[in-house]
């Protein structure tokens, strides 16, 4: 019996979830916080990401302890501390400051389909990560990374593309992770085993 399931997402203990949506065959690993975020069909997190107001796509690859959206504090004020926003649990006849979570909320970051975010990776608000894109371990991604290129150290600067721009036109075209579970596991084997350029020639229209 397969471990991931097409109804429901395989939360591991401890985890914190809050206003998100799950697809089909979706982990969460241990101890992670999802606030106000979305995961697509095959995505997944290992332990202790924490994530918040984010769109992530099909089979995103979220290493350990990696987080996404981080919120900030009120820099334009006499005071940063939250105190200014989360003001109720100071004073029982004060109300929290409802428009700035609505501004916070709507900051979203978008991960994008067949993505690896590595090990201990930031993901700064309102940025997004390109389809088949690598963030490397550790990296702090302030600015968008473009469709299948890698990105490493802090800040995060390009370090290569993964494929030649050709063959990442073809592969956006191509389109696979729309494919359904049943031709993902018959077309497995040359998942596993063919090059790149022989794969797309054999699959595409």
């Amino acid at each position: 019996m397969p471990r991931l399931s097409e109804t429901a997402p395989y939360v591991h203990p401890d985890c914190q979830i809050g206003n998100s949506t799950f697809g089909r065959f979706v982990e969460i690993g241990q101890g992670s916080r999802v606030l106000n975020s979305s995961f697509d069909d095959y995505s997944y997190c290992d332990r202790y990401v924490d994530i918040a107001n984010a769109t992530i796509g099909k089979f995103a690859n979220i290493a350990s302890f990696t987080r996404i959206g981080p919120t900030d504090h009120p820099m334009g004020q006499a005071s940063l501390h939250h105190f200014l926003y989360r003001s109720s649990d100071y004073w029982d006849d004060v109300e929290n400051d409802a428009d700035f979570f609505a501004r916070r909320a709507a900051r979203r970051s978008e991960i994008g389909h067949d993505t690896w975010i590595g090990h201990g990776a930031i993901i700064r608000p309102e940025v997004r990560i390109g389809h088949g894109a690598v963030v490397g371990a550790g990296a702090v991604v302030t600015r968008d990374v473009p469709d299948y290129h890698i990105v490493t150290g802090v800040p995060a600067t390009p370090m290569r593309a993964r494929f030649p721009e050709d063959i990442a036109q073809r592969l956006l075209a191509l389109a696979w992770w729309d494919w359904s579970h049943d031709v993902l596991k018959e077309r497995l084997p040359d998942f596993r085993a063919m090059p790149i350029e022989a794969f797309l020639e054999k699959y595409e229209a």
